[in-house]
């Protein structure tokens, strides 16, 4: 992908080969990946966080329960899109209130108040600084699950995504903001030819979304032209977090939220007639297929 350079940069005299410099447009939109742009998302918590969750815990025997409570916490609730870590204390949680396991998970939860950021990277950190088994056991679940995500069948965009942000691109700026693993994000977009409609990539290593968002609207961007598109409750929270404009792709109805958003949502989001009663309506048929 060619290195974006802001319009500040380009006034600086920072040019050369390999390099475009590129004016900053006057919108951006940022876009969230898994279950958003990508059809991953039920995949990847189906096939890889669940399953190696019930290997790393041993709840073979409960394993069926263990899966269902995964999938409601992560994808069937207004949970849905929770990062990794915390959706792991809410799972054992849940597992424990059901008898199936006993062991004290404590050090995640107190790791989970103190952290900057819930990473593999600043996970191993605080193992380094405190030694925790139990840390250890979730790092290496975490790893695990990279790996079983690097080893699933090839996965798609949602139907019309592509075509959407090139249209979209012509007249804002494009970045993933995602909370999932740089790695995986960075692969599928490029292996679909979308790398190089994004100005940059901000994935879990990055920091929270509302954070991630929060430093892009300090290259200048005003906050009515900002929107964030998300699959989640939390990718709403991020944008409201900020005050900027949020777009919700609705969960089984992914390919008909793209059309949408390039047939109406985009243009509204452009001629400032984006939020209220447009907002509002897409908002509750969002949060009605998540009860």
């Amino acid at each position: 992908m060619e290195e974006f350079i802001n319009s500040r940069s380009a006034a600086d005299g920072i040019s050369g080969k390999g390099f475009t410099i590129l004016e900053r447009k006057k919108f951006l939109v940022c876009v969230d990946s898994d279950g958003c742009a990508m059809d991953t998302m039920d995949s990847k918590h189906k096939l890889c966080f669940g399953p190696e969750m019930v290997k790393a815990w041993g709840l073979q025997e409960h394993g069926k329960e263990v899966l269902d409570i995964w999938n409601r916490i992560s994808l069937y609730s207004e949970t849905r899109g929770i990062n990794r870590f915390p959706g792991l204390e809410k799972t054992l949680q849940a597992c424990r209130e059901r008898g199936f396991i006993q062991e004290d998970f404590s050090a995640l939860s107190r790791w989970l108040e103190s952290a900057e950021g819930y990473s593999n990277g600043t996970l191993a950190r605080a193992i380094e600084e405190t030694g925790d088994p139990f840390l250890k056991k979730v790092l290496s679940w975490s790893e695990n699950v990279n790996q079983a995500i690097r080893e699933l069948p090839e996965s798609y965009p949602f139907a019309g995504v592509k075509e959407t942000l090139q249209y979209m691109g012509s007249y804002a700026d494009l970045a993933v903001v995602s909370s999932a693993n740089r790695e995986a994000v960075e692969g599928e977009w490029t292996r679909h030819g979308m790398i190089g409609l994004v100005k940059e990539v901000l994935a879990q290593d990055s920091g929270s979304k509302a954070a991630c968002i929060g430093r892009l609207l300090e290259e200048g961007y005003e906050k009515d032209h900002v929107l964030m598109i998300g699959d989640a409750p939390g990718d709403g929270k991020a944008a409201d977090k900020n005050g900027v404009l949020f777009y919700p792709v609705v969960i089984r109805k992914e390919e008909g939220s793209w059309k949408r958003l390039k047939d109406e949502g985009f243009q509204r989001f452009l001629d400032g007639t984006y939020r209220g009663d447009f907002q509002s309506e897409l908002l509750e048929e969002f949060h009605a297929a998540l009860r």
